[in-house]
């Protein structure tokens, strides 16, 4: 039985009715103009790219063209940094220590990955992304904040197979709002293959949105998964889960779960 923290109203609605789209029209109004431009220029995209991956990227393009930051989900600059600040803090008291390596899937532009950079010893830091046009803005923040001499890995990337990876060689594996914008498929690709590179004692920690009502997803480009989903979906490929209820508890609209190779590293 998992225990939830934050309000479950929120958690229930199913924001691709008809239903939930008027009554949000009608309670902000001003948004329902740029809502159709984003609906017209997605359903071009999904036309063109009917490939998730290839989809998700076009659209990353796009965003990025306009506002790296805004690309990677944050409204501002200081919420750009609020939101990189408090992934960082979370790893480093879960144990995020120099001496480790770490993988960081859907780097973005180095909202968190910056000051992981930052923290780890040379080289242990690997970025991956499905956009070159994020990890373009991703090497002109490592630039800005003068981090070239922690050599970090930044790669492109057209799956989540990880193939390319070692075995048994990260100690932390991170996810921020990659799930969230990823269908069941997608994620079962991940959670069948990060345990290869997971070394015995590391863990895998992803954010994802949650429902606690039906599943379902806005656009193709946001989806909402029931816990128990993710959990079970985890465990079907060996995997330790658990949803951290900790993180439940900061200022983020979205939830987060560890796995790992063996119980609560």
């Amino acid at each position: 039985m998992v225990r939830h923290t934050k309000s479950s109203k929120k958690e229930e609605r199913n924001r691709s009715t008809l239903t939930h789209k008027v009554g949000y029209a009608l309670r902000h109004p001003g948004r329902v103009a740029p809502y159709l431009r984003r609906a017209g220029r997605d359903a071009w995209l999904r036309f063109r790219h009917p490939d998730h991956v290839g989809y998700y990227r076009a659209v990353m393009a796009s965003d990025t063209r306009r506002d790296p930051e805004a690309a990677v989900g944050s409204r501002n600059h200081d919420r750009w940094l609020a939101l990189g600040q408090m992934q960082f803090d979370y790893l480093v008291e879960h144990g995020l220590r120099p001496e480790h390596r770490m993988l960081d899937i859907g780097c973005g532009n180095l909202r968190g990955g910056w000051r992981f950079i930052d923290h780890l010893d040379p080289g242990n830091y690997y970025g991956i992304d499905i956009s070159p046009d994020i990890l373009i803005a991703a090497k002109q923040t490592l630039t800005e904040r003068r981090l070239q001499h922690k050599l970090p890995h930044l790669t492109l990337t057209g799956d989540l197979t990880l193939d390319f990876l070692p075995s048994d060689h990260f100690d932390v594996v991170h996810a921020h709002s990659v799930f969230s914008h990823s269908p069941p498929h997608v994620i079962e690709e991940c959670l069948a293959h990060v345990g290869r590179v997971l070394t015995d004692k590391g863990f895998f920690d992803f954010t994802f949105d949650r429902t606690e009502g039906t599943e379902h997803q806005v656009l193709r480009e946001d989806f909402y998964y029931r816990t128990e989903t993710l959990l079970s979906l985890a465990r079907k490929h060996g995997l330790y889960a658990r949803l951290m209820e900790d993180w439940e508890q900061l200022p983020h609209g979205q939830s987060k779960i560890r796995v790992s190779r063996s119980p609560r590293p």
